[in-house]
């Protein structure tokens, strides 16, 4: 849906994009990375308002590697 604008079940192209956020104590749409709040990993949703379906991105290629760093290896 990030890409396409479309909805990948129902075609619908209602789509809206819901910003990650990251709040106190780990609150929001995130992966914690460390202890503290800066370490955060935002995570965007795109949700089709036809169907409710909903993907999840992390859009920053630096907090992709954040988490390479942190998860890698432990599959």
């Amino acid at each position: 849906m990030k890409n396409t604008k479309t909805c990948s079940k129902c075609n619908s192209k209602n789509i809206i994009r819901i910003p990650g956020k990251a709040g106190a104590y780990g609150s929001g749409n995130n992966i914690m990375t460390g202890m503290s709040i800066f370490s955060a990993v935002k995570i965007t949703r795109y949700l089709c308002c036809e169907c409710g379906y909903s993907e999840e991105w992390i859009e920053d290629k630096k907090d992709i590697d954040k988490l390479i760093v942190k998860y890698n290896n432990r599959y």
